[in-house]
This record gives structure tokens, sequence and C-alpha cells, in this order.
């Protein structure tokens, strides 16, 4: 029988979350949209009865209270929300505190989760050789709230624990329907050396965060989606 899934914020990533559940053996149950939810007023216990998890993806005000109502309610959650990192160790304590489990990432791309890992491998090659400066560049569409991304900012922090502590250029771009590519670069004055993810769609996010919900289930704890894809603790 398929899971029961709802839907906390039914935007363009919520529907096309919809749309691709049946992949994944889940069957939608609910759908709240942000006018339905101020202050996360319909996530409540009762509401929540039979749900065996949720994805959440609204915005970064409203993703703190609405992760930490679903924790109290007993449902684990999955959430691509951007912009709200500050908040997670409030978060991480209610989830642990209730014995639930949330995945949490900037990006649910398989291809984005390699991409941070050979970014960050390269960081480490080229840590101890001073004549490389290295940049992070992206461009996503001009609706997207956040510059620079959750996902560039974490793959600066991947090369950053990697060893990698001279200065990353950082930049964004925010033009037209662009799904989102992602730049790191080293150059010197004897070569370039770039890497690059492209996203042509958002299907590959959507798939991701079903994954990563059917992943959840029964299980407790704060995870991102490279403990889903790599294993728990083998992210780094």
């Amino acid at each position: 029988m398929p899971a029961k899934l709802a839907l906390i914020g039914y935007g363009k990533m919520g529907r096309l979350v919809e749309q691709l559940a049946p992949q994944h053996d889940f069957n939608v149950v609910l759908r709240i949209e942000g006018a339905q939810n101020r202050a996360a007023s319909a996530l409540a216990r009762e509401a929540l009865s039979g749900i065996d998890v949720a994805v959440e993806f609204s915005t970064p005000e409203a993703a703190p209270q609405n992760l930490q109502s679903l924790a109290a309610a007993g449902i684990p959650a999955v959430t691509g929300t951007t912009g709200w990192f500050a908040h997670l160790p409030q978060v991480t304590e209610t989830v642990e505190r209730a014995g639930t489990g949330l995945v949490w990432s900037p990006n649910f791309s398989v291809g984005v989760a390699v991409f941070r890992r050979l970014a960050a491998t390269a960081a480490d090659l080229l840590k101890d050789e001073p004549s490389y400066g290295a940049w992070a560049w992206e461009i996503h569409h001009d609706t997207k709230k956040d510059a620079p991304s959750g996902t560039l900012l974490q793959l600066v922090e991947a090369m950053r624990q990697r060893g990698y502590h001279r200065n990353i250029d950082v930049s964004s771009s925010r033009a037209g329907k662009h799904p989102g590519t992602h730049e790191i670069g080293f150059d010197s004055t004897a070569d370039t050396i770039t890497l690059r993810h492209v996203a042509r769609n958002r299907e590959g996010f959507a798939h991701g965060a079903l994954k990563a919900a059917r992943w959840i289930i029964g299980r407790k704890g704060v995870y991102t989606f490279e403990d889903v894809l790599f294993g728990p603790n083998l992210t780094k």
C-alpha cells in the first residue's frame, strides 16, 4: 500500500512532487498552501493524523516553524526550502526531542550531491598549491529568493572543510527562468580547472526529495541528502 504523503507548500515544487509521487509509491493525501498555514497553524497533530511523512517546500520565513510543528506532531519530514539554516540548531533540537526524523538539504539533486564531493576533492588536492585561486558562481531564475543560494554556500563550505582556506570569490546571477547552474573553478598562471553542474529542469530535485521521504520513514534524527545517498556519517 502506498505511503501517505503531506505536501507543506504547494507551489511549483510541491506540484511537481505530487506529480511524481506515485513513481515512489506515495499517495498525496494532504496539500497545505502557504495562505492556509500562517504561523504553521494548519499543522496541528489532529490535521496530520495518518500521515507517514511530509515534504516541505515553503519560504525561509515559514520553514523553521513548519518543521518544528511537524516534529511536535510526530511526522518525519523532508525540506528543500533554503535561506533558513541559521535556525537549524533549534529545529534539530525539536526533532531530536520529539523522536522524529528530518532530511534537510539546499538541493535534492543526485548530481549536485556528487558535484559537491568532486568540488571538495579538488579543494583538498589544491589546498597546498598557493598559485591557484578559487571561485564559486551560480545562476538561477529571477524569482529565487536567496542569493547566494544554499547550494552554493554548501559547496563553498565543503571546500573549506577540506582545508582550502584561501579566498574563494563567490558570486550569483539571477535572470530569466534558469533552473540552476553551479560552477567551481581554480585558476593559476599555468591553467584553469572548471567544475560545473547544470540542471535541465526541476524533476531531479523532486525525485530526490521523494527518495529522501521514502528513506526517512522509520528513522530518527536529522540528516542531509548526502546521508540518504552515501550513508550517515560518511559524507565528509
